[in-house]
């Protein structure tokens, strides 16, 4: 399934269930290594459950048949991230998405964080938070 058909079917199916992560979750350097390693040793396309890229981790519901071709793999949930960010190492969580048959499974949005952070040793409840600046002043003439 192409990126764009999976963004089409995160955002008009209907049972999706999508949080944005306030304040954004921060996975320090050394627990952000052990995800990025254990993502990639659960690769969807070589017998794992996990698809992830620089900008988003994607849990599916069985392995893929073959590489690029999910066959009857469901997409089950998307974390967006943000790499290098607040600072190189680290990651930022900001978002996070049940599709329905994420929701039929009785995942969600806290559990396939905690899954995915529970690679590093932390889940979404203790892991690091980023500060929230005040708002800028109004502008006034």
């Amino acid at each position: 399934m192409a990126d764009s058909e999976i963004f089409m079917t995160e955002m008009y199916d209907e049972g999706v269930v999508t949080e944005v992560i306030r304040p954004a979750a921060i996975v320090p350097e050394e627990s952000a290594r052990a995800v990025l390693v254990e993502l990639a040793l659960r690769d969807v396309q070589f017998g794992g459950l996990w698809l992830s890229d620089p900008s988003r981790w994607a849990l599916y519901d069985s392995p893929w048949s073959a590489p690029g071709q999910p066959g009857e793999a469901q997409l089950v949930g998307t974390i967006q991230v943000a790499y290098g960010t607040p600072t190189r190492y680290e990651i930022t969580i900001y978002r996070a998405t049940i599709t329905r048959r994420g929701t039929e499974l009785g995942w969600t949005v806290t559990k396939l964080c905690d899954e995915a952070l529970g690679f590093g040793n932390l889940d979404l409840a203790t892991c690091p938070r980023a500060s929230l600046a005040a708002p800028p002043k109004p502008f006034h003439f």
